[in-house]
């Protein structure tokens, strides 16, 4: 039995193979009712012991029927787990005791509209294990309940930003500063990490205004600082909304607060489809709380002091090109319409590609074209963007791609989106999907136990340099070393350089369209 008084109440978790762990504590108020959209509040103290030994509800989010190689993942089998009241966090922990561990804060990933930190996919008994650290996931609203800005559109009678599943995100961080002293863990030594969506959560995090000083290392997985809308996106998004779900924003507050969260989540959808977006929630420039893409306020400054370690999958877009509905009949004039949409001279980009792909005996057919390209426009060049902005402030970024493969679907996917996860967590093996997706065997094994002694040893001291990667340095445009992570980890210097290269002449706008 573990019982621990926090600020709010006693919790009680379980103690198994020499770990504590605490499922389901509530870091803020249900966001229910006339809570719905607003910033979060505070839990209501309770009385006696809460027990805290089973994971909480998942914030609502729409019902993802067939997601291909991450089936195992993100499946329907878990709509009935959906719940507006949903802002609860996980902590695992060698002991409850004065310790001081550092801390690993996870932002789970799913486009701002799905996924939770309840998934066994992130369960963080071996990291803490291995690292003798403190690991916490967290919940945090989604979609048209996270990421919707209705202060536009209702002038202001109902103030939401867009940015309250930021605002979620920082209410956790707020509990792990008041609370996790009593958990074993270091408030000082706070790691904020992420991967994909929660990658580009922890790059806003860095430019984030009601964040600053609430951690002090950040890992951004395939996922940046280039990933925000403006007002003007924002508001379009929430009309497109407004418009599928059948609500004038000049209703009543009470007929928004009537909403069926099932109804939101559907016409989110379908306002994407109308908007010809694949990821139309993002995080919003208010003005207030987010003043500029998090890429230009960590330019200036914002993140100053705060070491990062960035990084993304080699084949990042193949997880997307293997997805149900994704036509693998690419010919040259689709894959040119494909990138048109979001670069200003992809004949440039298809033709570099194409040389230096071919020069390595890569595959230099139009869907692998796309997918490398698509690769390094949503991804690989905000992270470095990223880096070589913390560079250039005299701050230590460290940069890594990771090229081990997938086995599944006999290695087509190469080192798709997401392979990192079960590498980071240990999680390799909770499912036969899960081992299909991410390997198995000895010499993934090997990979797992660096990896995490990678991340740890950042989490600890700010630099994830182990011995295997002495050679390892700090990001500089003069050397952009980079670990590339595989059965044969190593450092390389400027990895793929010649596409790197290409975008300085054709920069498109980063981020998902």
């Amino acid at each position: 039995m573990s019982i621990i008084e926090t600020r709010f109440g006693s919790v009680e978790g379980v103690k198994a193979n020499g770990l504590h762990t605490f499922l389901g504590i509530p870091f803020a108020a249900p966001p229910v009712g006339n809570r719905r959209w607003m910033p979060p509040t505070n839990p209501e103290p309770w009385a006696g012991v809460r027990s805290c030994k089973e994971f909480s509800r998942q914030a609502w989010q729409p019902v993802l029927e067939d997601m291909g190689p991450l089936a195992f993942a993100f499946n329907s089998s878990t709509a009935n787990l959906r719940d507006e009241d949903c802002l609860y966090l996980n902590v695992w922990t060698p002991g409850l005791d004065n310790h001081k561990r550092p801390v690993l804060v996870w932002i789970h990933g799913g486009a701002f509209s799905n996924g939770t930190g309840c998934t066994p996919m992130y369960e963080g008994v071996r990291l803490a294990q291995r690292g003798d650290a403190v690991v916490v996931t967290i919940n945090y609203r989604l979609a048209a309940l996270g990421f919707m800005n209705l202060n536009e559109v209702t002038n202001g009678r109902i103030p939401a930003t867009g940015n309250e599943g930021l605002l979620d995100q920082v209410m956790a961080l707020e509990w792990v500063r008041d609370n996790i002293e009593w958990f074993g863990g270091d408030p000082s030594r706070v790691t904020i990490f992420g991967e994909s969506a929660g990658g580009m959560s922890v790059g806003s995090l860095m430019a984030f205004r009601p964040a600053k000083s609430l951690f002090h290392r950040a890992i951004p997985q395939s996922g940046a600082c280039s990933t925000a809308q403006t007002i003007t996106q924002a508001t379009e998004v929430a009309q497109a909304v407004l418009d599928q779900v059948g609500v004038s924003a000049s209703a009543p507050l009470e007929k928004f607060l009537a909403l069926d969260p099932e109804k939101l989540m559907q016409a989110g959808t379908a306002a994407g489809i109308q908007l010809g977006g694949t990821m139309i929630f993002q995080p919003c420039i208010d003005g207030t709380t987010l003043t500029d893409l998090p890429i230009n306020e960590v330019r200036r400054g914002a993140s100053d002091g705060v070491p990062v370690l960035v990084g993304v999958t080699r084949d990042e877009w193949r997880l997307f090109t293997a997805m149900p509905g994704f036509t693998e009949a690419f010919n040259d004039k689709g894959l040119m319409q494909a990138l048109s949409i979001n670069v200003e001279e992809p004949n440039t980009l298809v033709e570099a590609y194409r040389e230096a792909r071919g020069a390595r005996g890569e595959a230099v057919d139009p869907t692998s074209l796309y997918a490398a390209i698509e690769t390094d426009r949503t991804m690989r060049i905000p992270a470095i963007d990223l880096a070589e902005a913390i560079s250039a402030r005299g701050g230590s970024a460290y940069q890594y791609i990771f090229t081990w493969e997938s086995p599944w679907g006999d290695g087509c996917l190469g080192s798709p989106h997401g392979i990192d996860i079960g590498y980071v967590f240990d999680t390799r093996e909770y499912t036969k999907g899960s081992s299909e997706f991410f390997g198995k065997g000895p010499t993934a094994d090997k990979l797992t136990e660096l990896v995490q002694d990678v991340w740890l040893k950042f989490a600890s001291e700010g630099n994830p340099v182990t011995d295997p990667l002495g050679a390892w340095q700090a990001y500089d445009t003069d050397q952009r070393s980079t670990v590339l992570f595989d059965a044969n980890s190593s450092v390389s210097n400027d990895p793929y350089g010649t596409e790197r290269a290409v975008w300085t002449e054709v920069r498109a706008r980063v981020g998902y369209p």
